[in-house]
């Protein structure tokens, strides 16, 4: 249960002109359904790239598509993976450049994903959460802005983009 203090910081960030690209395979059908439904009734703008039924597909093309979405506007749009683990899914999601992706199970990893690293994609493991925990995962992935007035935090991202630079060749 969310404590009236964690409630009122993850409602206080502001979402407005943000796309959320949502993606996933057979594996993450339904908790990628229920997240949908959880972000139009507080009329986020959703842009489904997939899966669309349970039938077997490969997780690396969805996030695929999640990143190119993404990347279409960096300062503004985010992306969210789910698959059985939320593993392989967030691996394929940091392979494109500029993607930030973090698998998470709970709600400090997910503040800390944002707050600290920035991530821009977050991976979620349907056979690992349950969907309310789920929810509080992407309540707080979104309404957490990430902190870029310390030093330490845009340091490394720095290095960040000249590992992708050095070893990313896309």
């Amino acid at each position: 249960m969310l404590t009236n203090t964690i409630r009122q910081f993850i409602t206080s960030f502001k979402m407005e002109n943000k796309v959320i690209y949502l993606g996933c395979d057979h594996g993450g059908f339904e908790l990628k359904e229920v997240i949908k439904k959880h972000l139009l009734d507080k009329n986020y703008k959703v842009e489904d790239v997939g899966s669309y039924t349970a039938d077997r597909v490969d997780y690396p093309d969805y996030a695929a598509k999640v990143c190119e979405g993404v990347k279409k506007d960096e300062a503004n749009n985010i992306g969210l993976v789910v698959c059985g683990s939320g593993i392989g899914i967030s691996i394929a999601a940091n392979k494109f450049k500029g993607i930030r992706c973090a698998n998470c199970h709970d709600y400090y990893s997910a503040l800390m994903s944002r707050k600290k690293d920035n991530c821009n994609v977050l991976s979620l493991g349907c056979r690992v959460i349950g969907e309310e925990t789920a929810k509080i995962i992407t309540d707080t992935f979104l309404h957490t802005p990430f902190e870029n007035n310390n030093e330490d935090f845009n340091k490394r991202l720095e290095k960040l983009k000249e590992i992708e630079e050095k070893y990313l060749k896309a």
